[in-house]
């Protein structure tokens, strides 16, 4: 049986393209801190720390802007960011300290958001019910694209994390993963060369075991 050669469509516009897009979209990573780690109880706290790592490690593979935020660091009240994590933020990323639950009321992430004109927002905060919940809401409002990373969120119980996750989705959140945020950037082996190298790292990391040449 003959082997058909790939044909390649052209790259899609990123302002057309319904499929979340590096071009299209920006990051916001929200809470991940210690005292959140330790009371989240609906996943393993180890898998959540690498797969938001991940996260992050996939934004600046793709040049996707990043918006990372604390709460209550600068109060006293709060330690910063987990280590792994702040190490991949870098020393030139800013961070939002805030003194509100919901992201979207500190009007620093606020802007940051904004001002990268993208529309598709990716979503990753601990916990589910509030620090995740909250910014999603907001965000559909403003008619806003708002993708949670489900397997880098938790809540403070299952029933807790679930119930915020049903509401979610159904106010217009659409839900995607690590592999499937990294195949949706990736998205071409010949037009995105540069990137397949990083991208096979990362669905090894999280556990996808896919290794491309």
């Amino acid at each position: 049986m003959p082997l058909v050669k790939p044909n390649t469509m052209k790259k899609r516009d990123p302002k057309e393209d319904n499929l979340i897009d590096p071009d299209n979209s920006v990051i916001a990573v929200i809470d991940y801190q210690p005292t959140q780690l330790l009371t989240q109880e609906s996943a393993n706290t180890a898998k959540i720390m690498r797969n938001v790592v991940d996260l992050v490690r996939l934004g600046k593979l793709y040049n996707v802007p990043i918006v990372p935020s604390v709460v209550n660091v600068t109060s006293g009240a709060n330690e910063p960011t987990f280590p792994a994590l702040r190490e991949e933020f870098g020393g030139d990323m800013d961070v939002y300290d805030r003194m509100t639950i919901n992201a979207w009321e500190d009007q620093n992430f606020y802007d940051a958001v904004h001002k990268t004109g993208r529309k598709k927002l990716i979503i990753a905060a601990l916990w589910t019910e509030a620090c995740l919940s909250f910014p999603t809401l907001d965000a559909l409002k403003e008619g806003y694209e708002v993708y949670p990373v489900l397997d880098c969120v938790a809540g403070s119980s299952i029933d807790a994390s679930d119930a915020a996750i049903m509401r979610m989705r159904d106010s217009g959140a659409k839900m995607t993963s690590i592999p499937q945020l990294a195949c949706e950037f990736q998205r071409n082996y010949d037009i995105n060369k540069d990137t397949v190298a990083g991208y096979s790292d990362i669905l090894i990391d999280a556990g996808s075991f896919l290794k491309v040449k």
